[in-house]
């Protein structure tokens, strides 16, 4: 039975969902290994969602600890078809400002010690991933950013940089010359898997400062961030709270079909024990 059509990912700051009825929790184990957290199951709105703290509950795990995989395949199997995925990230752009909340639709990778695919090991794939975001859930964001009266701004690029320290100021001055908007450690990989996973995804990056590209950015005390990280926590409760009313139950994107063509390998050489791991993604077409 299907437990949650609708999952949120609790990036720094929102480590829980407020207004979900009926609640437990789920601990599950994925062929991938064991998520950041158990999945905290309820109604939100009418709607079942599935929610998970990105970093544990008590942000115990760095953005490279994190396994991805477990996230996004444990999302699959309590049956969630869109994720809604927020985050905390820096602004390279002066119009960004703190408190801002951005929904981008590219992402710059700057990544290099993270497991990026549920492929691998006697199976090819390849999905299109020319616009990594499901343009539905995104658009939904910024409707209820609206909504709730937060300040939202549709698209952008967002860099995803391995961490956990915080860019030097050539590389924030360099990823400010590429044109990129935001800067975070998270969501890249969640896209991307997701996008395997054939499920619909979007992120709503909080700005909580500055990054240090800015002259006033020695300034800002640690203080000054939590009380934005908390601010902007608040404010993601509630507009992720409209966005999973005004969802529509209808899904009209391709993403539900991103592997349809996708697998190259001869389905005889795929390896029985990779099958079978990856049945929940690839059983139909095989």
């Amino acid at each position: 039975m299907k437990k949650a059509e609708i999952g949120i990912i609790g990036g720094s700051g929102l480590y829980a969902m407020p207004g979900l009825t009926d609640v437990h929790e789920e601990k599950i184990t994925t062929p991938f290994g064991d998520p950041s957290d158990a999945f905290i199951l309820g109604e939100l709105e009418g709607r079942k969602v599935a929610f998970l703290a990105r970093h544990g509950r008590g942000h115990r795990l760095l953005p490279s600890e994190l396994n991805f995989r477990a996230n996004i395949y444990g999302m699959k199997m309590l049956g969630v078809e869109r994720i809604l995925s927020v985050s905390a990230v820096g602004s390279l752009k002066e119009e960004h400002k703190p408190t801002d909340f951005v929904m981008p639709d590219q992402f710059i990778d700057r990544t290099f010690a993270r497991k990026s695919t549920f492929f691998g090991e006697g199976i090819v794939a390849h999905v299109a991933f020319g616009d990594p975001v499901c343009a539905t859930v995104s658009s939904v964001f910024k409707k209820a950013c609206d909504t709730v009266g937060v300040v939202g701004k549709s698209g952008g690029t967002y860099v995803c940089m391995e961490g956990p320290q915080f860019s030097t100021r050539a590389e924030s001055n360099l990823y400010r010359s590429w044109g990129a908007d935001v800067i975070g450690m998270t969501n890249l990989q969640e896209a991307k898997l997701a996008r395997e996973a054939e499920i619909c995804y979007a992120t709503m990056a909080m700005v909580t400062d500055y990054d240090c590209w800015h002259e006033g950015h020695d300034d800002v005390t640690v203080d000054q961030i939590v009380a934005v990280m908390h601010q902007n926590a608040t404010n993601a409760q509630k507009v992720v709270r409209a966005a999973v009313a005004a969802l529509p139950q209808e899904k009209t994107c391709a993403c539900g079909d991103a592997l349809k063509y996708a697998i190259l390998t001869d389905r005889k050489a795929i390896p029985a024990e990779t099958k079978q791991r990856l049945d929940l993604l690839i059983g139909k077409y095989l």
